[in-house]
């Protein structure tokens, strides 16, 4: 593989590093800043307001999905990922630089408010420009491999999210956290979007989007996805049973080991990390095999697994009890996640035309990471507080089951020319006139 391929990998995927990374750590930091925006008093119901406004990011992903799923089919996948990491900074930037309450009142809250309508525009619209910028930018044997990167990077920004938390735990005191630590990980998201965004100007477009004859008119609209409404309904199916199993053991993951399996957080903290290097070493290998043998097998294989295996691995990771059966567990779960993580990029954007691509990913994409991915946490909290936490076990084995069905009964899209998947939108109209 040349050197300008690497280089097309590492600008197209960066962007998801520094976006998990700011995503990562206003989870993570809300303890910290909870008090900074709201009346103090009562620290429930300031977490309370930061997780709810937390939540509007999630909600405003689809909207970003489909206003940058357009751009990108209509101006070019360059300029929709130039647009989303100018997003990006721009709301690291305001929270890090955000009046405290006992400054504005609760005009700070109203620009963390803003910060992350931002950063859930940029995040919608992230994930469908990058997948659909490697996989038409990579040939075509090496599509898997390439679009595979798209969950290092995105791992990548959660491993360096909890390595600078554990960084700051350890050299500041936890009242110099609270009262201005905690700003630290926004201004280092700042400065990675905008070298992102340096990095990213001088990008050239892929060809196959140069390349595209489809009506300029009718690109990355939404009657030409609804032309294509089976794919992107199949977008959702099967994008349903791998954000459930991703966001269980790498989001939830913590949590569970220290809330439910009654480890110390600082062991469940560093079987957390040491799973996710590992995960984001395993997805080139993945998107390797899958370039030799097909999208589907690898499909089906995490699907079984999941739907087999997620009952019986989360309930040994609650009496796990100490740090190597804990970080066996987890690192047999995100195996057979990989299955899933490594290749769901290129699958999407291969079942699309060129233009309609970034909308036809973007926008089902979103919409199913809001519905099941963005949910799991709270799902899994409510089976707790229900007293039922095994629920949780097999709501996410059922998604899995769920999205078997689609990968037995799918096409396979490792052999399709991107130049030529069939354009429904274009030959409608050709016939109409």
């Amino acid at each position: 593989m040349g050197r300008q391929h690497w280089k097309r990998i590492w600008v197209g995927s960066a962007g998801n590093m520094v976006e998990w990374f700011d995503w990562f750590v206003y989870a993570s930091f809300a303890t910290y800043f909870a008090g900074a925006f709201f009346p103090s008093g009562n620290p429930t119901a300031q977490l309370m307001n930061t997780a709810g406004i937390f939540a509007v990011g999630f909600f405003m992903r689809p909207v970003g999905g489909w206003l940058l799923g357009r751009v990108g089919d209509r101006k070019g996948r360059k300029a929709a990922l130039t647009l989303t990491v100018t997003l990006m900074s721009a709301s690291a930037i305001l929270i890090a630089v955000a009046p405290t309450y006992a400054v504005a009142g609760y005009g700070g809250a109203l620009v963390l408010l803003v910060a992350r309508l931002l950063q859930g525009l940029s995040v919608g619209g992230e994930y469908a420009a990058s997948a659909t910028y490697l996989t038409e930018a990579s040939d075509p044997g090496r599509r898997g491999f390439a679009s595979s990167f798209q969950y290092v990077s995105m791992t990548a920004g959660q491993i360096v999210g909890l390595g600078l938390q554990i960084i700051l735990q350890r050299t500041m005191s936890d009242s110099a956290l609270h009262s201005y630590g905690w700003r630290v990980p926004f201004v280092v998201g700042a400065l990675g979007a905008a070298i992102v965004f340096y990095l990213r100007r001088s990008m050239l477009e892929t060809e196959v989007y140069e390349e595209d004859a489809s009506h300029a008119e009718e690109r990355g609209t939404l009657r030409a996805l609804w032309q294509h409404r089976r794919e992107a309904f199949l977008v959702i199916a099967l994008t349903m049973g791998g954000t459930v199993a991703y966001y269980t053991y790498t989001t939830y993951l913590t949590k569970y080991l220290s809330n439910s399996a009654g480890l110390p957080k600082q062991t469940a903290t560093l079987v957390s990390f040491t799973a996710l290097i590992v995960f984001a070493c395993l997805q080139p290998l993945a998107g390797a095999l899958s370039d030799r043998i097909g999208r589907r097998p690898l499909l089906i294989t995490f699907a079984i697994g999941s739907t087999v295996l997620t009952v019986p691995i989360m309930t040994l990771l609650k009496h796990a009890g100490s740090f190597w059966p804990a970080l066996g567990l987890a690192l047999l779960a995100l195996v057979v996640v990989t299955g899933y993580t490594s290749i769901n990029a290129c699958v999407k954007a291969e079942l699309f035309p060129t233009g309609i691509r970034a909308l036809g990913v973007a926008l089902p994409y979103a919409l199913a990471n809001a519905l099941f991915g963005g949910t799991a946490e709270y799902v899994a909290l409510w089976f707790k507080k229900a007293g039922i936490e095994s629920g949780f076990s097999w709501y996410v084995a059922g998604c899995a089951a769920v999205s078997l069905v689609v990968y037995v009964t799918m096409r396979e899209t490792r052999d399709l020319d991107l130049a030529r998947v069939r354009d429904r939108t274009d030959s409608s109209l050709t016939t109409a006139s």
